[in-house]
C-alpha cells in the first residue's frame, strides 16, 4: 500500500517536471561538442569525433588559456566559464558557500538537471558537523539561465554538440572551483552529484586527483541510456528517435559515458559512495547496476545503499535521512591515504 502510494507520489512530481519541456530540434552541433572540430553532416563523423575524445585524456582537462579572475563576496563566490557558449549568462559560474569554520574537509555540491533552489538544508546540516559546503551552479542553471527558458534545456538536448558542450563545462567549471578550494587551503575534498549532477561529480573525480571522495545520488553510466529509457527525459527522445537509434546516441554520447571512465574512478586515494533507489523511473535500476558492475569489474568497491523509493521520493523522510545519514558516515571515514599511513 504505502509503496503504491509512494509510486503514485512519484509520478506526479514527474507531471509537474514535464511542464515547460517541449520537443526541439534534433542537432548535430560537433563544432560545439568538439575544440577545433568543423562542421560535419552526418551522425557517422559525429560518433568518430566521439570516440577520439573519449581516447584524448586531455578532454575535460583545463586549456591553456584559463581566466583566474575569482570574486568572492561573503558566501558567494563568482569567476568566468573556461568555456563559452552563446548565453552570456552562462559563462559566469557562482557558487554558493556555507562555511564551517574548519579547512579540513570541504564538498563540492553538483545539484540535479533542473534544480531551482540552492540547498541549504544539507549546506546547513554538513557545515555543523565541520564540513564547508559549495554548492554550484551547473550550466544553464539559476543564475546561469537562458533568458526565457523555463528549465535548463540547453544543459540536455536533443542536441548533441550542446549537451556534450554543456557536461564538459560543467566539469571544467567544477575542477576550476576545486584547484581555488585548494589554493584557498582546504585539505580534503569530496564531491557530491544529484541524477544528472552525478554524472558531472563522477567525471571531476575521474579527472581531478584533487578529489579524494566522490558520493553519487541517483546515478549510472550511460546518460544515453538514461535519456533514452528516462521518465523525466520523454521530450527529448520524442525529438531523436524519429532521427537516430539507441544505438547511435551510445555512440554519439560516449565521451559523457561513466563507464568509459571506469577505470578512472579505481585510484588508491580516491572512495566512492552510492545510493540508488529500487523504484527509480528516471535513471532506471538496471542501468545503475550495469555501471555498479562495471566499477566492480575494474576494482572498485564502492559504498552502495539501495532504498525502496522512487527518483523524486528519494527527497522525503525517511528516504531523505537514511540517505543523509550514510553520506555522514562516508565522509566521516578517514581517506584512502589517510588509512594507510
Amino acid at each position: 500500500m504505502f509503496h503504491s502510494w509512494l509510486d503514485r507520489w512519484d509520478e506526479r512530481r514527474a507531471l509537474r517536471g514535464e511542464e515547460g519541456k517541449k520537443p526541439t530540434d534534433f542537432v548535430l552541433d560537433a563544432e560545439r561538442a568538439f575544440p577545433g572540430a568543423k562542421k560535419i553532416t552526418s551522425i557517422e563523423e559525429f560518433c568518430a569525433l566521439a570516440d577520439q575524445a573519449v581516447a584524448d585524456p586531455a578532454f575535460f582537462d583545463e586549456p591553456t588559456e584559463s581566466d583566474q579572475s575569482f570574486e568572492r563576496n561573503d558566501e558567494w563566490l563568482k569567476f568566468p566559464s573556461d568555456i563559452l557558449s552563446d548565453v552570456p549568462q552562462n559563462n559566469v559560474v557562482e557558487a554558493r558557500i556555507t562555511e564551517s569554520g574548519s579547512f579540513d574537509q570541504a564538498m563540492v555540491i553538483f545539484h540535479h538537471w533542473n534544480a531551482s533552489a540552492w540547498n541549504r538544508p544539507i549546506a546547513n546540516f554538513f557545515s555543523q558537523r565541520g564540513i564547508t559546503v559549495v554548492e554550484i551552479a551547473m550550466p544553464y542553471h539559476f543564475e546561469r539561465s537562458r533568458p526565457g527558458s523555463v528549465h535548463a534545456d540547453y544543459m540536455l538536448s536533443p542536441n548533441l554538440g550542446r549537451t556534450i558542450q554543456s557536461v564538459r563545462q560543467a566539469v571544467l567549471d567544477g575542477r576550476k572551483l576545486i584547484r581555488w578550494m585548494k589554493s584557498e587551503g582546504y585539505r580534503e575534498i569530496s564531491v557530491l552529484g544529484m541524477s544528472l549532477g552525478s554524472w558531472v561529480a563522477a567525471m571531476v573525480a575521474a579527472h581531478d586527483l584533487a578529489v579524494s571522495k566522490a558520493s553519487l545520488f541517483l546515478t549510472a553510466g550511460s546518460l544515453a541510456d538514461m535519456v533514452w529509457t528516462g521518465r523525466a527525459t520523454r521530450s527529448i527522445r520524442d525529438s531523436l528517435e524519429s532521427v537516430i537509434d539507441l544505438a547511435d546516441l551510445r555512440a554519439a554520447w560516449s565521451p559523457l559515458n561513466l563507464e568509459n571512465y571506469a577505470h578512472n574512478l579505481v585510484r588508491a586515494d580516491l572512495d566512492l559512495h552510492v545510493v540508488l533507489a529500487k523504484r527509480d523511473r528516471v535513471v532506471l535500476p538496471e542501468l545503475s547496476q550495469r555501471f555498479m558492475q562495471r566499477l566492480r569489474e575494474a576494482g572498485a568497491q564502492p559504498n552502495i545503499l539501495e532504498l525502496n523509493c522512487g527518483h523524486y521520493s528519494l527527497a522525503v523522510p525517511p528516504y531523505i535521512v537514511l540517505a543523509g545519514l550514510s553520506l555522514k558516515r562516508f565522509l566521516s571515514r578517514p581517506d584512502k591515504l589517510a588509512q594507510r599511513v
